[in-house]
């Protein structure tokens, strides 16, 4: 589905290459103040033409048509949609020689070969614009919440511009960890087992593409301690911990510690370098050559995407929380 959300319910829609991307965002209180310089720190943050990023550049101005009015939120359904002005079609046509990486042969498989896969279409990153576009609503909703996402490594270097320069020069490309943090988070919010913290981040981590793991707190390194080693021990009356080896979060609930977890972003599937790969029309092994305009490091533009949607999931568990309030 692309529909996600329980109180703030988002829904994402659009092709890279169509007419535009966008966001239908139900669930917003009324009377929250909106206008388009809100969302420009982290529309640009977003935005190619940074080092290592695709070349293809599109203007990304919002376009509110509804929810809105008189620079304030009506409470209303909020859609908001981004044109797409710089398109190269002609770049894309996977249907018999499907890249490898991507989604083209399992979007054929699912949608009888009716999906639209120029620029990857539907599943292209180019939709990340709307998440990002309610991310920023869903900070005014929870202003007392600081997020904080950066990338910490790339291709297991912390010298990231030297790694992602190493991958153009050999046509090739580079995944990355992203570090997430959020503060000033009370505990109680989020349910156990299903809807936990953890569960729903997660979830909603992972309709970014190109995201392959996540772990918060200590995560896997948890396997490797001991009970003793690894309980984080209360300080005072506030739950506040000595530690945080479980990332801020217990039994799927907040516990008022920082909310803490790392995420993996693979290599850009789309790569200058030629592959051996099957060819489905001629039944044979061949060389592809992509062509088109990629990214070497997508997790370089992927940071206030992990930002976005971290915030997007604890605004709907603050207004859900709200409704459990006496």
């Amino acid at each position: 589905m692309n529909t996600f959300g329980r109180i703030f319910k988002i829904n994402i829609f659009g092709e890279s290459h169509g007419n535009s991307v966008g966001i239908v965002i139900d669930g917003c209180p009324a009377g929250i103040n909106i206008c388009e310089n809100d969302f420009a720190t982290d529309l640009l943050r977003r935005k190619s033409g940074a080092f290592g990023t695709t070349p293809r550049i599109e203007p990304d101005k919002p376009v509110f048509l509804s929810g809105i009015f008189n620079s304030k939120t009506t409470g209303n359904p909020i859609t908001i949609i981004f044109e797409n002005t710089n398109t190269k079609s002609s770049d894309y046509n996977f249907t018999d020689f499907p890249r490898p990486g991507h989604a083209d042969f399992v979007a054929q498989k699912k949608y009888f070969e009716n999906s639209d896969l120029r620029g990857g279409g539907h599943f292209s990153g180019r939709l990340t614009l709307g998440l990002v576009t309610a991310g920023v609503i869903a900070k005014k909703i929870i202003d007392f919440v600081k997020i904080n996402a950066k990338l910490s490594e790339v291709c297991g270097s912390e010298d990231i511009q030297t790694a992602i320069k190493n991958a153009i020069e050999e046509g090739d490309s580079v995944g990355g960890i992203i570090s997430c943090t959020a503060k000033n988070i009370p505990a109680g919010w989020g349910e156990p087992f299903f809807d936990s913290v953890e569960s729903l981040i997660s979830h909603a981590i992972f309709a970014i593409p190109g995201i392959k793991g996540i772990e918060f707190g200590s995560g896997f390194d948890s396997a490797k301690k001991l009970g003793s080693q690894l309980n984080d021990l209360f300080i005072d009356e506030n739950g506040k911990t000595e530690t945080n080896f479980a990332g801020g979060i217990n039994g799927g609930i907040t516990n008022g510690n920082e909310i803490t977890f790392k995420v993996a972003v693979k290599p850009t599937s789309s790569i200058s370098k030629e592959q051996i790969t099957f060819n489905f029309k001629t039944k044979k092994l061949e060389t592809l050559k992509i062509q088109g305009r990629h990214d070497a490091c997508i997790a370089v533009r992927a940071v206030p995407v992990v930002e976005a949607v971290t915030a997007i999931v604890l605004a709907d568990l603050f207004l859900l929380r709200k409704t459990q309030e006496k």
